[in-house]
């Protein structure tokens, strides 16, 4: 596996970690929200970068990579995610209810939920149709242009989108997020803030802690030998592998050599946790 210092060097607006760094400024963080939805957006408030929403102790928590409001009683997440996972739909609508959930206390009347967005900025196509933003809201199948009026809304982009209906800095965008420099100005002012935030020793040393504490985890997960370890230490294996883009099938190595697994043991551990959620 890469030196982490190199890593740190080459990641880029794709890696959740950085993209949450950088989306600490408001202003960044606005004209994004402008370039995603087209429309004006006069301020956001009060960013928070790695939002965790806890609603009960047994309950699963949520962590938001960019969770923001405007002006206008609207609040947004914004989600980098460069894994495709099945259930990546139902993700979105878990942190939806979730984000209600914090929005109002018990008792309150339903007509305060905020008007909501939830985003998911994709390195890849999630439902394979070669759009480049897919935009679902709550319609009434039988009568056609009857929304239910709820104000949620859920926006998947594809930075490999090749749909040509949308805005130029959007595409300029998507393809930024793909790895492909542009003359855009927001681009432009993106990709400064990228390279500002990687000089930022406290974030890289925040960031390489991160992964060797990931790190540590496999390492006691081998030592320890148990069920409940080693299953801790599969999970920080993978979680690791996905942090720095690995495919399935280098991930499908790193766990044979790690653990001493075989073939077929090595590939039952991947397909049961690739996708956990709790990554």
């Amino acid at each position: 596996m890469a030196a982490l210092g190199k890593e740190w060097n080459e990641i880029g607006i794709s890696n959740d970690f950085l993209f949450g760094k950088v989306m600490r400024d408001p202003e960044l963080c606005r004209e994004l929200l402008e370039v995603i939805l087209n429309v004006p957006i006069e301020r956001v408030e009060y960013p928070e970068e790695q939002k965790t929403i806890d609603i009960a102790q047994d309950a699963r928590s949520v962590r938001l990579d960019v969770y923001v409001a405007d002006g206008n009683n609207t609040v947004y997440d914004i989600e980098m995610q460069t894994v495709q996972e099945e259930g990546l739909p139902k993700r979105s609508r878990y942190y939806q209810g979730m984000i209600d959930l914090a929005l109002i206390e018990k008792g309150e009347p339903y007509t305060k939920l905020n008007k909501s967005y939830v985003i998911f900025i994709c390195t890849f196509d999630a439902f394979g149709k070669g759009e480049s933003v897919y935009t679902f809201e709550n319609m009434c199948k039988e009568v056609e242009g009857l929304s239910l009026g709820d104000e949620t809304h859920k926006i998947f982009l594809n930075a490999k989108g090749a749909s040509k209906n949308v805005s130029p800095s959007l595409r300029a965008f998507l393809e930024y997020v793909a790895g492909n420099k542009s003359e855009d100005p927001f681009v432009k002012k993106l990709d400064e803030a990228v390279v500002k935030a990687k000089k930022n020793e406290k974030w890289r040393r925040e960031y390489m802690t991160l992964l060797m504490r990931d790190r540590e985890n496999v390492e006691k997960g081998r030592a320890e030998g148990r069920a409940e370890g080693r299953t801790e230490g599969y999970i920080s294996s993978i979680r690791l592998c996905r942090k720095f883009h690995m495919t399935k099938e280098a991930t499908l190595e790193e766990l044979k050599h790690d653990f001493s697994l075989n073939d077929a043991e090595a590939m039952k551990v991947l397909e049961k946790y690739w996708n956990d959620e709790s990554k």
